[in-house]
């Protein structure tokens, strides 16, 4: 069993701060600090560029993506560190797409992260007017995809309601039409049960500094199937992805397995303050995570739905169909939630009207929940929140 007293007490939480916000960036892990500087001191400091192999720099991203790998189903050799995750999905859909090299489809659904969709924009354009990106919404999916699709690319959860679609279903119901699939675990990584083996994914990216906390800018990862790992041809085609990187040969041949999804050189302070995250995470299950991110998340809801009638549910009513975030829509929601955060309160806000809050058991408990929901039926019910200077819109909402 997770024991979340010890998980919480292993985060630097500030005093008076309710942090809700975690599925957009994870607080900082206590050990993280030290970690960071005794890599910068100790390692990059004496041991200078030696440090790659002395302080086993290179091998950070495979070992932390096992360590991923765990949380999402994976099997282990099949996920690598490294990147942005907009990188990562480009990556992975130019190699799904060369897998269907007589279908110009790419499908994805309107509730997608915007980032993911101008990514395959840029991808496909790129490949010439005759490929296609076609969205559809959500709850159309299934029916559009047809033997004429090449790749399925989709987030398992709305970054905006929470939203779940059904990957196993998906993913059969892709496989039975030749269709490749590429799903984003953005906001599934650390925060629900995820599958890819069980499911039969084929490529899976996200990234680690929402749910897994490590912090702004953290690296993105990358799964690719056994099935496919040594077939799958990295269309960025990077230098750490080539076969004998230190041979310096002009002819590109790549690694093998997932070692070929690796692309530039790691960032290894960002990775190193990951693996202090990861310490925690180590120490979780996410069974027990989901459970009680359930608990916390209806527990909210009651709350909030019982003294803010403002306010509409934009996540789906059933726990078992939404990830581990609560959205609510109110016109006035920039504002609410700047009035919010001047409480103590951190959640954040999506056009045109969310309100979002993430729950993570790890260092969020009943009480925190409690006293959000009091501070939410303050701001609401005195309208608190409709005062000029919550009106201003910052850069980053």
């Amino acid at each position: 069993m997770t024991d979340f007293a010890v998980t919480k007490a292993m985060f630097d939480l500030p005093d008076g701060v309710i942090y809700l916000d975690g599925n957009s960036l994870g607080p900082l892990p206590k050990a993280a600090g030290d970690r960071v500087n005794d890599m910068l001191v100790k390692e990059w400091g004496q041991m200078l560029i030696t440090g790659w192999n002395k302080a086993g720099w290179m091998a950070l991203p495979t070992g932390l993506g096992d360590r991923i790998g765990r949380l999402v189903g994976a099997e282990p050799g099949t996920v690598v560190t490294g990147d942005t995750l907009s990188i990562k999905v480009y990556q992975a859909v130019a190699s799904a797409l060369e897998l269907r090299p007589d279908r110009k489809v790419v499908l994805s659904d309107n509730g997608n992260f915007p980032s993911d969709l101008y990514m395959v924009d840029g991808l496909l354009r790129s490949l010439g007017p005759d490929y296609e990106l076609r969205v559809v919404a959500p709850e159309e999916v299934a029916a559009s995809i047809t033997e004429d699709v090449a790749v399925l690319m989709l987030t398992e959860v709305d970054y905006r309601s929470g939203r779940m679609h059904d990957m196993k279903a998906l993913t059969e119901l892709a496989h039975a039409n030749g269709v490749v699939t590429v799903w984003d675990l953005a906001h599934s990584a650390g925060a629900v049960p995820v599958d890819l083996s069980g499911c039969n994914a084929d490529f899976a990216v996200g990234c680690t500094y929402k749910y897994l906390n490590g912090g702004p800018g953290a690296p993105a990862f990358i799964y690719v199937s056994p099935r496919l790992a040594d077939r799958a041809r990295p269309a960025l085609s990077g230098w750490l992805g080539h076969e004998a990187p230190f041979a310096f040969d002009l002819n590109y041949r790549p690694g093998s397995g997932i070692e070929r999804m690796r692309v530039g050189t790691p960032p290894i302070i960002q990775m190193t303050a990951l693996s202090a995250a990861m310490d925690i995470w180590d120490m979780a299950n996410m069974t027990d995570v989901r459970a009680k991110s359930i608990e916390l998340t209806e527990l909210f809801i009651s709350r909030v739905e019982a003294t803010c009638p403002e306010l509409e549910l934009a996540s789906p009513r059933d726990p078992n169909q939404r990830g581990s975030q609560v959205s609510f829509r109110f016109t006035e929601g920039y504002a609410a939630m700047q009035a919010l955060i001047a409480r103590g309160v951190i959640g954040d806000f999506r056009a045109p009207d969310i309100m979002r809050f993430g729950f993570t058991p790890l260092y969020i408990d009943e009480q925190d929940v409690e006293r959000a929901a009091d501070i939410m039926a303050d701001i609401m019910g005195n309208r608190l929140w409709d005062t000029p200077e919550y009106k201003v819109r910052q850069r980053v909402t």
